[in-house]
């Protein structure tokens, strides 16, 4: 049984819901005032959730497994249900984090007094975090069902492509069809429950206690396992993420990949404690799918000469090594997993921000069109820099020992020509990073780029971006450990549950 703590044991406010409807209220306020006040409106907003959020780093018990901070609320037959633990702890500071960087890159841009634009981005914001925090299935679900609003709205109004309608129409058929899937897998796991004399609920906890009695595992894991696949994204649901960041904005860009992460986030979450038989039994068709996904996006990557898609097929690439950790099936791997989410997400949203920054300055991100760039943005070319090498788990990187971590259990799980496949891949993404760097900030310029003007482009919101994502980035990549003991005990808890796994350690003999 797992164990839970609520907020009022903890702390004098319940944090979790302040930390959702922060961001959604401050969109209000900015929808209801004028154009002038909307940025400003907005970054306190954001800075408010910035601090609610170290404040939940805080007083989050790392010692303790279990949910901690549970807020429970009946109201008309619906139940709330929010809680963290160590799988989902580390993800609402990177989405705070993330969301007051996109407000302050727009400061640069020309959606600077745009409500709309502003208000998407608290919207999406506060629905990421809600969606982190739920702890009943359909509340989840309707969070990432609402997550559309955001993404339809940013991509129409201020994508930078002339096919945004069509565009939209691909996320869509992906994004709904994957919601469906989800849904349908969520109600078979409540339905389960009524075949077994159980209350039908969609609680977390409920589920998760009676997953044994619950009937059609394989099945409901297909459906959940597609649904979150397009989320994720992992090849082959992956058709509509290329697209979606060639016409896209730069500041809808970096905290959507927050939004990516909830894929992850949602594997963990709800596949391998609720339909853990199923999980072991699909593992190796989870793993190849991963390997031909690391290999598959690194190669498009090397093709690409859009540096929006080049980054769009780097995370395709980067989703195969998390799913191949995630089904490793051990702590190491699981650890590693987690970690290297949050991390991935943070860097890419660094090269996400200089990319943007680029475009600012060029009106293109087409690499024949760039190059010798360093010279005269440097600090653009660093954040650039500092970010693809936490993407290639480079020394004093997050991702370093986050990815030690995922290969060794994968290597105890799936054997050395696995973990070999990882790292070649990665070998193949640190190529294809440090050549788009080459060609974008040391090779000779193809063309005159546009002068810099500090009237458009203000330094000092640039470097911030720069020194908010590098410090952190490097911050953690020197100290780890506590970082690691937020996941640690979750970890070691969700690997209870799977049963050919856990049959096994109980099953080995006693040494001592």
């Amino acid at each position: 049984m797992t164990d839970i703590v609520y907020w009022q044991a903890t702390t004098f406010l319940p944090l979790l819901s302040v930390l959702t409807l922060v961001p959604l209220l401050t969109m209000v306020l900015v929808l209801l005032n004028k154009p002038a006040y909307s940025l400003n409106l907005g970054l306190a907003g954001a800075l408010i959730n910035v601090a609610l959020s170290i404040y939940l780093l805080r007083v989050f018990d790392s010692e303790a497994p279990g949910i901690h901070l549970a807020e429970t609320l009946d109201f008309l037959g619906i139940g709330y249900r929010a809680g963290v633990d160590g799988t989902n702890i580390l993800f609402i500071p990177l989405t705070a984090i993330l969301g007051l960087l996109a407000l302050v890159y727009t400061m640069i841009t020309r959606h600077r007094h745009d409500r709309l634009f502003v208000a998407c981005l608290l919207a999406y914001q506060g629905i990421l975090i809600g969606a982190f925090v739920a702890l009943n299935a359909m509340q989840f679900w309707f969070w990432c069902l609402l997550e559309l609003v955001p993404v339809v709205l940013l991509t129409v109004s201020a994508g930078t492509g002339r096919q945004r309608n069509q565009v939209i129409k691909t996320v869509l058929q992906y994004w709904l069809s994957g919601l469906a899937m989800s849904l349908a897998g969520f109600l078979l796991l409540s339905f389960g429950l009524m075949q077994n004399g159980l209350d039908f609920s969609f609680e977390w906890l409920t589920l998760k206690q009676h997953n044994l009695a619950i009937p059609h595992e394989t099945l409901i894991f297909i459906l959940l396992f597609f649904g979150f696949a397009v989320r994720m994204p992992l090849f082959p649901f992956h058709g509509w993420l290329p697209l979606l960041a060639e016409h896209g904005t730069a500041a809808s860009a970096a905290i959507f990949i927050t939004g990516l992460k909830l894929g992850i986030y949602a594997l963990i979450r709800f596949i391998l404690p609720l339909v853990p038989g199923a999980a072991e039994q699909w593992a190796h068709f989870v793993v190849s799918l991963g390997l031909i996904g690391i290999f598959y996006g690194a190669l498009l990557a090397l093709m690409q000469i859009n540096m929006r898609r080049l980054l769009a097929f780097a995370v395709i690439s980067h989703t195969g090594m998390l799913a191949i950790g995630v089904f490793s099936f051990n702590d190491f791997a699981l650890e590693g997993s987690i970690l290297l989410s949050v991390a991935y997400g943070l860097a890419t949203a660094g090269m996400l921000f200089s990319i943007g920054l680029i475009y600012e300055r060029t009106r293109t991100s087409y690499l024949p069109r760039l190059g010798g760039l360093f010279e005269t943005n440097s600090e653009i070319g660093l954040l650039f820099l500092i970010s693809a090498l936490s993407t290639m788990v480079m020394p004093g990187t997050p991702g370093f020992d986050a990815a030690h971590l995922l290969i060794e259990g994968t290597i105890e799980e799936h054997g050395w020509l696995t973990a070999i496949a990882i790292l070649i891949g990665n070998v193949l993404a640190a190529g294809f990073l440090l050549w788009a760097f080459q060609r974008l900030f040391i090779a000779h310029s193809k063309r005159k780029v546009q002068p810099y003007s500090s009237i458009n482009h203000p330094l000092a919101q640039e470097r911030i971006i720069t020194l908010v994502i590098c410090g952190l980035l490097m911050a953690t990549g020197f100290y780890t450990t506590p970082w690691l003991k937020y996941i640690d005990q979750e970890a070691s808890e969700i690997g209870e549950h799977y049963p050919e796994h856990h049959s096994h350690h109980t099953n080995e003999p006693d040494n001592d």
